[in-house]
């Protein structure tokens, strides 16, 4: 049985056997390893990473005494969720992402992650529930994660793409007007300054 370790794009977790491009975690361990049920606490501390499956040739026991590993279908979904690429294994990543959030937000110094983290986390979440932002559609940038009644849509050109924990399955018109964004602005401001979030290989059936 797979465990509830798969992140939709708002932040929650569930069990499902796709495993997905990337992996990551929220700090530290919240999970349970004896009884792996979901987690009451979703997190442990504010450092919430997106890395890759494969790093230096480290193996795991996921969801042991270590740190409580997550998967994410790609990256626009991790981003969604709040997280940002990881220094260790992601750092050209890492560094693009935040010269572009410095360009996004204007900001006359660079900061170091921990004041990005702290960002994040506050535009992330209100409490245990994911933080919704009401922006208008026409000026957000592709790879916005958005809520609707649908369900999760993320923005490519003139779309918008039904997410599912295996991949984008449908194609809708982008939504105009005012939208529930699941992407913290913080990050929408590296996606309108440059930096591009890796996508599920799914999306090419909607080019």
């Amino acid at each position: 049985m797979p465990l509830p370790n798969r992140v939709s794009p708002d932040g929650s977790l569930f069990a499902d056997p796709a495993r997905g491009l990337f992996y990551g975690n929220r700090g530290g361990r919240f999970h349970d390893p004896r009884s792996h049920a979901v987690p009451t606490r979703l997190y442990a501390n504010r450092q919430w990473l997106c890395c890759v499956l494969s790093f230096k040739g480290r193996s795991r026991k996921v969801w042991g005494q270590g740190y409580t590993e997550l998967f994410f279908c790609d990256e626009v979904t991790a981003l969604a969720a709040g997280h940002r690429p990881c220094m260790e294994c992601r750092r050209a990543d890492a560094l693009r992402y935040r010269a572009a959030l410095v360009s996004g937000l204007g900001l006359s110094e660079t900061p170091l992650f921990p004041a990005i983290d702290r960002r994040l986390d506050a535009e992330r979440r209100v409490g245990r529930a994911k933080r919704l932002h009401q922006l208008e559609a026409d000026a957000l940038p592709d790879g916005a994660m958005l809520a609707s009644e649908a369900g999760f849509l993320a923005l490519r050109g003139d779309a918008g793409l039904l997410w599912s924990p295996s991949g984008y399955i449908a194609r809708q018109p982008r939504p105009t007007g005012a939208v529930a964004v699941l992407t913290p602005p913080a990050t929408l401001s590296a996606l309108m300054n440059g930096y591009q979030p890796i996508w599920h290989p799914s999306v090419t059936a909607f080019a």
